[in-house]
């Protein structure tokens, strides 16, 4: 049953509305576990945090993992100063002036307190710090702030403390529809967890054991991915991803996933591409190839470390990644395609 644009869209809606920043990802979670548990597909969560459904194969000797990170990208709170004001740091590859100023949230222990990233009144002159940023060069985290306007008590209260996740406010990241495009932030990689919800809906019989991952604190080094792949004998692993759009990568914007040939972390298995790309074909789906580079994978990061012998990443191409994300929902909805195609081959 092939996937609507409208339904994929409303999907992927759902999950960015849930906050999954690295290492706090307990609303994701919970989602997850009851879609799970809707869908009728056995499934848990381990020590490591990650999502997991496993869909029994005709071969119980085989097994498959497909992953999809369920982290986002944000700040950590290093310090809670004075009269409200929070200092943050990144949370993987998160830049300030990409957020821009305007509301995050704060994920405290007892309560999510919301506040504005804040770089500084531009209507200065060189006696102040930030004039720089109006000339020289681009707001680092070191210079902004979170303002709250809440006293020092209410933030301890709330449990705002340094390790707190900082995540953009929900306030501003609800999906926008362009055409047959989707526009949001955490398209990376809330995109491609839908993916993973699809295939636990249509595979009914895969070929041997599939493992859905939805995995944890990959924006932090994959941490996630390493212990399950550690733990479970795989055969192969397939990651799932977004790919970023760059005049760089010869990657063109559409409905054409991407195949990786390699990323920062290594090569991807040529055989493993091979038998996806000939699915691919049979499917007549189009589908692109490339090779690039500050760029790592749950796939890519296992296989470098021993834990896979095969590993292949399947991607979507993106615009703005790591930042306000745009992504052509057809080019989602021919990942599902490949991937059920490949579980029942």
């Amino acid at each position: 049953m092939a996937i609507t644009y409208d339904t994929l869209f409303d999907t992927i809606a759902t999950l960015v509305m849930h906050h999954s920043p690295s290492g706090a990802e307990t609303e994701i979670d919970r989602f997850l576990m009851n879609r799970f548990q809707e869908l009728g597909v056995e499934a848990w969560q381990d020590d490591a945090g990650n999502a997991i459904a496993k869909l029994p194969g005709r071969n119980p000797d085989r097994a498959i993992a497909i992953t999809a990170h369920k982290d986002e990208i944000g700040g950590i709170v290093k310090r809670v100063g004075t009269a409200g004001k929070v200092e943050v740091r990144r949370l993987g590859g998160a830049f300030p002036w990409v957020y821009g100023e305007g509301v995050v949230d704060l994920l405290g222990d007892s309560e999510t307190i919301s506040g504005i990233l804040s770089f500084g009144s531009r209507h200065v002159s060189h006696e102040s710090p930030q004039k720089v940023q109006q000339e020289d060069k681009a707001v680092r985290w070191e210079d902004a702030w979170v303002e709250t306007k809440r006293t020092d008590e209410e933030l301890e209260a709330a449990g705002i403390r340094p390790g707190t996740r900082m995540v953009v406010g929900k306030h501003r990241k609800h999906p926008f529809r362009l055409k047959d495009y989707i526009a949001s932030y955490t398209l990376d990689n809330k995109a491609s967890i839908a993916i993973l919800l699809a295939l636990a809906e249509q595979v009914k019989e895969p070929a041997m054991d599939v493992y859905l991952v939805a995995s944890a604190k990959e924006e932090v080094g994959a941490i996630g991915a390493l212990y399950f792949s550690n733990r479970q004998r795989l055969d192969a692993l397939i990651a799932l991803e977004i790919c970023p759009l760059s005049s760089e990568y010869p990657i063109q914007d559409g409905v054409a996933p991407v195949l990786l040939s390699q990323d920062g972390y290594g090569v991807y298995d040529e055989d493993l591409n091979a038998h996806l790309r000939q699915i691919a074909n049979r499917l007549q789906i189009p589908l692109q190839l490339a090779a690039i580079s500050g760029f790592g994978s749950d796939g890519s990061i296992a296989m470098k470390n021993g834990h896979v012998g095969r590993a292949a990443c399947l991607s979507f191409p993106t615009h703005n990644t790591h930042g306000y994300e745009i992504a052509h929902l057809g080019a989602i909805a021919h990942c599902i395609d490949i991937l059920k195609a490949y579980c029942e081959s």
